[in-house]
């Protein structure tokens, strides 16, 4: 049944698993991202001759007709949510449409333009009749491509909350953005940045109103892969692909879909809508940002074909001492184009990195620290603290730890040099007695749909004008889970 569901068509599969769920099982909610295709970026061919310089925006009729259908087929589609980008806030007919529609459908919307007047934009639409909106918050990364996402948090409203009192929080909190497109390797840095202050807002927001664990679902245009340095970025956070998640893909089927023909003709899959239930365990954030920028590092590394002892050799430089200093470190990021220039590293996280690597605490970096924080980046033991230092390790793992003042470490289960694919969906097992165990909402993925449907399986159709990207819409059951508890 799962798999037939899986094989319709856009909006069919999902109304079709809607309708057929037993009535006493609690109501889905259901989730959409879509990249529009903003007509000022949207190029058009006018008799048989490509111009450059063609934009759908010069020809109303054209824009009109192609956001008509859009519109039309989310509507028929109903979405408890809609995430939108590239969505053409520079032109006020097209705002009051969107608006009108949606309005009418009841759908609360919000809305947010790129800065420097870039022309576009994002929009965030909620059905009223299925959530109490408590705040939306605007985040502005101020960088190199004008960029931005939108917060919104929201509590579920009978009859989808799966509780009818008041002993369990219901709220979900939801973002919407767009990331810059990586023209060129220097831009991946930027991107990985932009994620990074996506995830430190949402923790200071939910630090600045004392949210306990709370669902979050991040939705959008990545601008990158399941290779690509943001998708291991936020998997170590905890994160999961919804899309994957629904169809039993794992992070080394990179290829079984794709959601964008981009400008060079290329295919691939960027649009996600990503799930962190409250019973995840996380590592810190600043570590997994760490770990994410010495991932980049090895990668170059790997790419100029060097060895880890070539590149140890290389760092430490003309040094005597087997060690790198701080300044040799500094001069190889440069090296590496991650630093010296606007979009690099900046002096503080430069300084973040070295911390992380220097595991001693002595000032310079011995092959057993670089190992340890460029080749197999995750574990660092600082012996002076006989602690594990930034990693937060379920209990019910059970890893064998003895932190002496040589810096000892057992481990029975291997975390020691983890690959991205292999990583495992670390969870709370709800076995503890009832009661005793603070509860939360989470959500199961329940379905998962792109549409044209040839993209699901990687292919992208010729005759498909809505936009450049396919639309995602997943299926959410929610769930009663326990909070996670993490130790440092």
């Amino acid at each position: 049944m799962r798999k037939e569901r899986r094989s319709r068509i856009g909006s069919y599969a999902i109304s079709s698993l809607m309708s057929t769920r037993d009535h006493r099982q609690q109501p889905c909610i259901t989730c959409t991202t879509f990249n529009i295709l903003a007509p000022i970026y949207k190029r058009l061919t006018i008799n048989n001759d490509q111009d450059q310089n063609s934009r759908e925006s010069d020809y109303r009729a054209y824009w009109l007709v192609r956001n008509q259908r859009i519109l039309d087929s989310l509507l028929r589609e109903r979405s408890s949510i809609i995430c939108l980008q590239e969505f053409w806030l520079g032109n006020e007919e097209l705002v009051n449409m969107y608006e009108k529609r949606l309005g009418d459908a009841g759908y609360l919307n919000f809305k947010l333009a790129r800065t420097n007047n870039r022309g576009d934009g994002l929009l965030i639409a909620v059905r009223k009749d299925y959530f109490r909106v408590i705040n939306h918050r605007e985040l502005l990364f101020n960088d190199c491509g004008d960029r931005v996402a939108q917060l919104l948090h929201v509590e579920l409203a009978p009859p989808c909350s799966p509780c009818r009192n008041n002993d369990t929080r219901q709220e979900i909190l939801i973002v919407n953005t767009h990331l810059l497109f990586p023209h060129d390797s220097s831009l991946s840095l930027v991107r990985l940045n932009q994620v990074y202050k996506i995830l430190q807002y949402v923790e200071s927001y939910q630090k600045e109103n004392k949210l306990s664990p709370t669902p979050i679902m991040l939705c959008g245009d990545w601008n990158g892969s399941k290779r690509g340095h943001v998708y291991k970025f936020l998997r170590s956070q905890g994160f999961v692909s919804s899309y994957d998640t629904a169809h039993q893909y794992t992070d080394a089927d990179a290829h079984k879909w794709v959601s964008h023909l981009n400008h060079r003709g290329n295919i691939c899959g960027v649009d996600f809508i990503w799930l962190l239930n409250p019973n995840r365990y996380r590592k810190l954030l600043k570590t997994s940002w760490s770990e994410a920028v010495f991932g980049m590092f090895k990668y170059l590394l790997r790419r100029a074909s060097l060895t880890e002892k070539d590149a140890f050799a290389f760092l430490k430089a003309d040094s005597d001492c087997d060690y790198i200093t701080y300044s040799g470190f500094c001069e190889y990021l440069q090296q590496l184009n991650l630093t010296g220039h606007c979009n690099g590293l900046s002096d503080e996280e430069t300084k973040d990195l070295w911390v992380q690597a220097d595991i001693d605490g002595n000032g310079v970096l011995d092959y057993k620290e670089f190992q340890q924080a460029v080749v197999a980046p995750g574990l660092a033991i600082n012996p002076e603290k006989k602690a594990i230092r930034h990693m937060l390790i379920p209990v019910e793992k059970c890893y064998k730890i003895r932190c002496s003042h040589g810096g000892i470490l057992e481990l029975q289960q291997r975390i020691w040099n983890p690959t991205w694919s292999e990583q495992k969906d670390d969870v709370i097992q709800d076995d503890s007695p009832k009661g005793r165990e603070e509860q939360t909402i989470g959500f199961s993925v329940e379905n998962a749909v792109l549409f044209p449907p040839e993209v699901e399986k990687g292919m992208w159709p010729e005759n498909y004008s809505l936009s450049d990207h396919a639309r995602l819409t997943v299926v959410f059951s929610p769930i009663r889970m326990p909070c996670s508890q993490l130790i440092s």
